[in-house]
């Protein structure tokens, strides 16, 4: 199983993340969310499957959320306008998102991969 892990050089999630993955010997494409951003299509694709509310996506600690006030936005927005808000900068996404076409994970927790990609 080849999974797709978009993510953040710098991110601490995402290398904890990385490193679970390589422990357990999982291959996966690995894609920078900010010069490759996932486009609308894709973001709403990985949403639709994840399961999870689509202000999960948000990198709510980040700071492009903050400079652009979207704690308020992201409760009232509709559905397409906060998918053109995420797929308009990588830096608004939470990462890592990983993916095999089928499930989706959100950020990183060891059970949660656990579950998802043992």
């Amino acid at each position: 199983m080849s999974l797709t892990f978009y993510q953040y050089p710098k991110c601490g999630t995402c290398q904890k993340g990385k490193k679970w993955l390589d422990a357990q010997g999982i291959s996966y494409n690995d894609i920078h969310i900010v010069e490759n951003p996932p486009s609308k299509e894709e973001l709403q694709s990985l949403y639709e499957k994840s399961g999870l509310p689509l202000k999960k996506f948000f990198n709510t600690s980040g700071k492009k959320y903050r400079e652009l006030g979207l704690k308020d936005k992201v409760n009232t927005a509709s559905e397409d306008e906060l998918l053109t808000l995420l797929a308009s900068d990588g830096m608004l996404i939470k990462r890592p998102i990983v993916t095999n076409g089928e499930k989706v994970t959100v950020g990183f927790n060891e059970e949660m991969f656990e579950e998802a990609w043992k």
